[in-house]
């Protein structure tokens, strides 16, 4: 197995990833390899100052990078030699199994869908996201920026994605799928939730839990949580603050602990036809260790197979 890292990607690039890398090979069996896809000789003075053998590694030398702010589609086209166009043929050409970055998130969304393409049948990749739950474990929450605009077959599908990613890679045992509403009731709110909860709920593709409430996110009613990308990403960071106001309060706690992001790694791609994952931009080592452990889990889990044959 060779796992894609885009060395480039992210606030703290090169050192950031390069680190987290070195990590993550310490975690990883020797079958599972670290193909470092960017600027190779900034990577290799990296782990020649940390005493670190750049023989462990598989090196992939590219001349550009996407920077943050810069147009997904354009920068994806006028930049093909950049680590993420290079790292998404890479993958595209079965060079690599799974590709994971810190970089450009549009970009990603961009190559992900330009190179190895949706699963057949899946109308809108959707990207995940992990809430806490009190009791302990988590929710999964998805879509969390990928689709601002959503219809309800999406939705339904989000359920279908979420629920296989629960149960391939977390293990979690026939997940509970729940849709994020204003109200528990069958009939509340916005059109698009009340057109989605009738497919939910005749639906033999999951299974349903209901409604759920913004209150419900860190309870146990669910191990799936689906909503559109607008709503999620809303959520989604205003969960995420939690963790850095309690940091700035000095309030030490377990649960809010759960909060950081660096244990999550980043926001899996469900829907296109290879592992393709999503870190935060601001991710350190610890985050980029995490993220290429998920990517490992994901192609070990045949979660893009068990996609496919869902979606047939």
């Amino acid at each position: 197995m060779k796992i894609g890292l885009d060395t480039m990607g992210g606030d703290y690039a090169p050192k950031a990833t390069v680190l987290g890398a070195i990590a993550a090979y310490k975690a990883l069996s020797p079958a599972e390899q670290i193909v470092l896809i960017g600027d190779k000789d900034l990577a290799v003075s990296i782990l020649q100052e940390n005493d670190f053998n750049p023989d462990h590694f598989e090196f992939v030398h590219t001349t550009e990078v996407i920077g943050m702010g810069e147009h997904p589609t354009k920068a994806i086209v006028q930049k093909p030699n950049s680590s993420i166009s290079v790292g998404f043929q890479l993958l595209k050409e079965a060079n690599i199994q799974a590709f994971a970055s810190a970089g450009n998130t549009g970009a990603m969304l961009v190559g992900a869908l330009f190179s190895v393409k949706a699963i057949p049948g899946v109308l809108r990749p959707a990207m995940t996201a992990i809430a806490p739950k009190l009791k302990g474990g988590f929710n999964i929450l998805l879509d969390v920026g990928a689709n601002a605009d959503c219809k309800p077959d999406v939705l339904l599908q989000f359920g279908v994605l979420g629920s296989l990613f629960a149960s391939s890679v977390y293990n979690i045992d026939n997940p509970r799928v729940a849709l994020m509403n204003i109200g528990e009731e069958e009939e509340k709110g916005n059109l698009l939730c009340q057109a989605t909860y009738p497919l939910m709920k005749e639906t033999t593709l999951f299974n349903f839990a209901g409604n759920i409430e913004g209150r419900d996110l860190f309870s146990d009613l669910s191990d799936v949580i689906v909503c559109d990308g607008f709503t999620g990403n809303v959520v989604l960071k205003l969960a995420e603050s939690f963790y850095v106001v309690t940091l700035k309060k000095g309030f030490k706690d377990e649960f809010f602990d759960r909060f950081n992001y660096e244990q999550y790694g980043g926001s899996p791609i469900l829907g296109v036809n290879a592992p393709v994952i999503v870190g935060h931009g601001i991710s350190s080592p610890e985050a980029i260790k995490n993220m290429l452990l998920l990517s490992r889990d994901m192609v070990e889990s045949g979660l893009v197979d068990k996609i496919k044959q869902a979606f047939q």
